[in-house]
């Protein structure tokens, strides 16, 4: 079996998840991992699947694409294997007046501090920017790094949280 990372994005429609799920059901790849996402509009997709090999999904998928309004890639990974997480679980938030370079600031804060960003996810409501994080950070990093991203906070005006993620979500 080879493991495949597939992305698909285009003009959102009701159907679009069936569609894919029953293209890669009929062809035998089991789903393991997946996100999806309306963005203004945009059906995104990427997901983690094991099955025959891409070329074969990428052609069984092409009816859907055929139209050009939905884009799909498909391509072979190496499997990850099972690993300990690499740190501890974190949720970052950051709330406040949209403006240029939030998620950029916040985020080189965590990187150059060892944290891996798992899950990221910002809306636009009106002039309010949110962002959610979840994110691993290494042991015992997390009072300074607070404290970095409190200086962050303030330069780019905005509200920022970490705490620790609740370990009985996934």
């Amino acid at each position: 079996m080879n493991e495949l990372a597939i992305t698909l994005i285009g003009p959102d429609r009701p159907g679009i998840v069936a569609d894919v799920a029953e293209v890669l059901a009929r062809l035998g790849a089991n789903l393991t991992d997946s996100t999806m996402t309306r963005l203004r509009g945009h059906f995104a997709m990427t997901l983690i699947c094991t099955g025959p090999a891409a070329a074969e999904v990428e052609a069984a998928l092409a009816p859907l694409t055929s139209d050009g309004q939905l884009v799909a890639s498909v391509r072979a990974v190496v499997p990850d294997g099972v690993a300990a997480p690499a740190g501890e679980p974190f949720v970052l938030t950051v709330h406040g007046a949209d403006r240029l370079g939030i998620v950029a600031a916040v985020t080189r804060v965590l990187a150059e501090a060892g944290g891996n960003v798992t899950d990221l996810t910002t809306r636009l409501a009106g002039r309010l920017y949110v962002v959610v994080a979840e994110v691993d950070l290494p042991a015992g990093t997390a009072a300074e790094l607070t404290a970095r991203l409190a200086r962050v906070a303030a330069d780019l005006d905005v509200e920022v949280t970490l705490r620790p993620a609740d370990s009985d979500l996934l």
